[in-house]
């Protein structure tokens, strides 16, 4: 194998950090040598809206899209559920990580889970996929919108702003933050979103020489799951201004995959949607997913009269 120096692009959030220097550590076991450029996003700066109001999660990407295109950096580390459906032309997911724990967390000072809240409640999220379900579980809640970084957010909690909060548990876990989770949501009760708890890796499409040093981090199991996830979001246009949720599970060589669609208003009931098969390659994953993309699309459509 030959030895290269590599830039690995990345936000800097405590969060982003760890996951580019675990990036980093894999491929200087491999004889490379690595450097990281922290880079501030355009997602990272807008703190008083939230994110389908002001261009979707693509935020979290495109300056770190922009130093791979000037080659100030070789490869870029995004967590999976960051990352657009649709990548700019030229561009490419070199490499998906095995995932950590894809569920939602619950975290809060006083109530161990969302059942012991009492009425009225208020809960933090900007995620309308969470809006929706914690709609669904408990509809006399109040959702805040709930902005930053993992650390602003959990401060927001200790200074009495939301009585909870919801969170993915791999962020939580990465930073050594687990015991502030109080309870981890089932994906029955809570469907987590396309890619949640994976690493993504993105390159130039013409860089093979990144794209075979990232072969030997791919995860193949975690590959196919998230490819029929995210397959579902892109046939439903999902990005984060959608409350949509997709999450596959592999046992041997049968993917199971389920998606769900809410109302953040909570005036429609949750339109539900699965599918299971063999899968050898991420073609077959895709299919499965656009197959339960398409079942929901009818089921959404029965809801909401309209006609997709």
């Amino acid at each position: 194998m030959v030895a290269h120096t590599f830039t690995i692009a990345t936000r800097e959030s405590r969060l982003a950090m760890w996951q580019a220097e675990h990036v980093k550590a894999l491929l200087q076991q491999q004889g490379h040598t690595v450097h990281l450029l922290g880079m501030t996003t355009k997602g990272d700066q807008i703190l008083d809206r939230s994110l389908s109001k002001v261009g979707g999660k693509g935020l979290f990407v495109k300056e770190l899209e922009v130093a791979l295109e000037l080659g100030q950096a070789d490869l870029a580390v995004h967590s999976l559920k960051d990352v657009p459906m649709e990548l700019p032309e030229g561009f490419s997911l070199a490499c998906v990580m095995e995932r950590e724990d894809p569920r939602d967390a619950w975290v809060s000072s006083r109530y161990a889970s969302v059942d012991a809240l009492p009425q009225g409640a208020v809960v933090g999220t900007s995620s309308l996929r969470r809006v929706a379900l914690l709609r669904a579980l408990r509809p006399d809640l109040k959702v805040e919108p709930l902005r930053g970084n993992l650390d602003t957010r959990l401060k927001k909690l200790d200074d009495g702003h939301y009585d909870g909060i919801v969170l993915a548990a791999a962020g939580l876990k990465r930073l050594g933050l687990g015991a502030r989770i109080r309870a981890v949501f089932d994906p029955e009760q809570m469907l987590p979103a396309a890619g949640q708890g994976a690493l993504g890796i993105e390159v130039r499409s013409s860089r093979a020489d990144v794209i075979q040093a990232l072969q030997s981090l791919v995860h193949t199991p975690t590959l196919l799951a998230v490819s029929a996830e995210r397959a579902v979001s892109r046939v439903m246009g999902g990005s984060c201004s959608m409350p949509l949720a997709a999450y596959a599970t592999l046992a041997g060589d049968v993917l199971s995959i389920r998606a769900t669609w809410g109302d953040p208003e909570g005036m429609q009931p949750l339109a539900h949607a699965h599918a299971q098969g063999p899968v050898a390659d991420c073609a077959a994953a895709t299919l499965l997913g656009e197959q339960v993309a398409q079942q929901l699309q009818i089921k959404v459509g029965q809801q909401t009269g309209t006609k997709d």
